[in-house]
Protein backbone atom coordinates (compact mmCIF):
# COMPACT_ATOMS: atom_id res chain seq x y z
CA UNK A 1 0.00 0.00 0.00
CA UNK A 2 1.38 3.28 -1.15
CA UNK A 3 1.59 6.42 1.46
CA UNK A 4 -0.28 8.61 1.02
CA UNK A 5 0.89 12.83 0.32
CA UNK A 6 -1.24 13.46 3.56
CA UNK A 7 0.92 10.78 5.66
CA UNK A 8 4.24 13.33 5.22
CA UNK A 9 2.29 16.27 5.79
CA UNK A 10 0.94 14.78 9.01
CA UNK A 11 4.38 13.82 10.17
CA UNK A 12 5.69 16.99 9.00
CA UNK A 13 2.92 18.65 11.20
CA UNK A 14 3.82 15.99 14.31
CA UNK A 15 7.64 16.68 13.64
CA UNK A 16 6.67 20.63 14.15
CA UNK A 17 4.38 20.30 17.07
CA UNK A 18 7.47 18.30 19.06
CA UNK A 19 9.93 20.44 18.05
CA UNK A 20 7.56 23.32 19.43
CA UNK A 21 6.83 21.71 22.99
CA UNK A 22 10.48 21.11 23.37
CA UNK A 23 11.32 25.09 22.71
CA UNK A 24 8.70 25.95 24.86
CA UNK A 25 10.38 23.43 27.65
CA UNK A 26 13.21 25.16 27.12
CA UNK A 27 12.14 28.61 27.47
CA UNK A 28 10.06 27.83 30.94
CA UNK A 29 13.64 26.18 32.05
CA UNK A 30 15.66 29.38 31.25
CA UNK A 31 13.11 31.99 32.65
CA UNK A 32 11.82 29.67 35.80
CA UNK A 33 8.49 30.22 34.56
CA UNK A 34 5.76 27.37 35.36
CA UNK A 35 3.46 27.86 32.61
CA UNK A 36 3.22 28.97 29.06
CA UNK A 37 0.86 29.09 26.40
CA UNK A 38 0.83 30.41 22.82
CA UNK A 39 -1.54 29.70 19.65
CA UNK A 40 -0.30 29.84 16.31
CA UNK A 41 -2.16 28.95 13.05
CA UNK A 42 -5.12 27.55 15.33
CA UNK A 43 -2.61 24.94 17.18
CA UNK A 44 -2.96 26.23 20.57
CA UNK A 45 0.05 24.81 23.00
CA UNK A 46 0.49 24.81 26.82
CA UNK A 47 3.22 23.39 28.48
CA UNK A 48 3.08 23.30 32.35
CA UNK A 49 6.00 22.61 35.09
CA UNK A 50 5.14 20.39 37.70
CA UNK A 51 5.58 22.15 40.87
CA UNK A 52 5.89 21.21 44.15
CA UNK A 53 4.32 23.14 47.25
CA UNK A 54 6.50 22.95 50.70
CA UNK A 55 3.64 22.30 53.49
CA UNK A 56 4.35 23.62 56.94
CA UNK A 57 2.59 21.25 59.74
CA UNK A 58 2.09 23.68 62.69
CA UNK A 59 3.97 22.11 65.77
CA UNK A 60 2.22 19.81 68.34
CA UNK A 61 1.94 21.17 71.89
CA UNK A 62 1.92 19.14 75.37
CA UNK A 63 -1.05 18.49 76.89
CA UNK A 64 -2.34 22.10 78.56
CA UNK A 65 0.04 24.23 76.63
CA UNK A 66 -1.07 26.67 74.33
CA UNK A 67 0.89 28.09 71.33
CA UNK A 68 1.67 31.85 71.38
CA UNK A 69 -0.85 33.76 69.72
CA UNK A 70 -0.34 35.61 66.60
CA UNK A 71 0.50 39.29 66.77
CA UNK A 72 0.53 40.31 63.31
CA UNK A 73 -2.50 39.28 60.47
CA UNK A 74 -1.40 38.49 57.44
CA UNK A 75 -2.56 41.14 54.59
CA UNK A 76 -4.72 39.41 51.86
CA UNK A 77 -2.79 39.72 48.99
CA UNK A 78 -6.04 41.59 46.79
CA UNK A 79 -5.94 44.07 49.56
CA UNK A 80 -2.45 44.67 49.29
CA UNK A 81 -2.72 44.98 45.02
CA UNK A 82 -5.04 47.99 46.09
CA UNK A 83 -2.77 50.02 48.17
CA UNK A 84 -1.66 53.10 47.07
CA UNK A 85 2.13 53.04 47.58
CA UNK A 86 2.50 49.47 45.98
CA UNK A 87 4.81 48.86 43.48
CA UNK A 88 3.92 46.50 41.13
CA UNK A 89 6.38 44.01 39.04
CA UNK A 90 6.73 45.43 35.68
CA UNK A 91 7.84 41.79 34.03
CA UNK A 92 7.74 38.07 35.07
CA UNK A 93 10.68 36.86 36.43
CA UNK A 94 13.38 36.38 39.58
CA UNK A 95 13.42 39.14 42.00
CA UNK A 96 16.36 39.79 43.66
CA UNK A 97 16.96 41.92 46.93
CA UNK A 98 20.83 42.81 45.66
CA UNK A 99 23.04 43.25 43.18
CA UNK A 100 24.78 40.15 43.73
CA UNK A 101 25.09 37.46 46.13
CA UNK A 102 25.78 38.30 49.89
CA UNK A 103 25.91 42.23 48.40
CA UNK A 104 23.95 44.32 50.74
CA UNK A 105 20.21 44.54 49.66
CA UNK A 106 18.97 48.17 47.83
CA UNK A 107 16.38 48.53 50.11
CA UNK A 108 14.88 47.34 53.51
CA UNK A 109 11.59 48.30 55.44
CA UNK A 110 12.18 51.85 56.51
CA UNK A 111 14.65 52.81 53.97
CA UNK A 112 14.17 56.61 52.92
CA UNK A 113 13.86 56.04 48.93
CA UNK A 114 13.57 59.11 46.06
CA UNK A 115 11.87 58.85 42.78
CA UNK A 116 14.15 56.36 40.10
CA UNK A 117 16.47 55.01 43.02
CA UNK A 118 16.56 51.01 42.46
CA UNK A 119 13.98 48.44 44.74
CA UNK A 120 15.25 45.34 43.40
CA UNK A 121 16.25 43.50 40.61
CA UNK A 122 14.26 41.26 38.41
CA UNK A 123 16.03 38.79 35.97
CA UNK A 124 14.16 37.89 32.67
CA UNK A 125 15.23 35.79 29.94
CA UNK A 126 18.75 35.95 31.33
CA UNK A 127 18.94 39.99 31.40
CA UNK A 128 18.80 41.94 35.05
CA UNK A 129 16.44 44.52 35.03
CA UNK A 130 16.46 47.71 37.56
CA UNK A 131 13.21 47.84 39.18
CA UNK A 132 13.05 52.12 40.02
CA UNK A 133 11.16 53.72 42.29
CA UNK A 134 8.01 55.27 40.72
CA UNK A 135 7.91 57.73 44.48
CA UNK A 136 10.00 59.05 46.86
CA UNK A 137 8.88 57.81 50.40
CA UNK A 138 9.76 55.30 53.12
CA UNK A 139 9.77 51.26 52.63
CA UNK A 140 7.02 50.17 54.64
CA UNK A 141 6.65 46.65 53.41
CA UNK A 142 8.70 44.36 51.10
CA UNK A 143 6.43 41.87 49.53
CA UNK A 144 8.73 39.34 47.78
CA UNK A 145 11.42 37.02 48.81
CA UNK A 146 15.03 36.95 47.86
CA UNK A 147 15.07 34.65 44.56
CA UNK A 148 11.27 34.27 44.32
CA UNK A 149 9.78 34.22 40.81
CA UNK A 150 7.00 36.87 40.11
CA UNK A 151 4.59 37.61 37.73
CA UNK A 152 3.56 41.15 35.98
CA UNK A 153 1.42 43.26 38.16
CA UNK A 154 2.60 41.20 41.66
CA UNK A 155 2.96 43.48 44.41
CA UNK A 156 6.56 43.85 45.28
CA UNK A 157 7.33 46.51 48.03
CA UNK A 158 5.12 49.10 49.35
CA UNK A 159 6.09 52.73 49.65
CA UNK A 160 4.64 55.40 51.62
Amino acid sequence: MARQPEDKTAAKSKSDDSSLIRELALLLDETNLTEIEIERAGLRVRVARNTTMAVSMPPSYPAGAAPATVAAVPVAVAEVAKHPGVVPSPMVGTVYWASEPGAKPFIEVGTKVSIGQTLVIIEAMKTMNQIPSPRAGTVTQILVEDGQPVEFGEPLVIIE
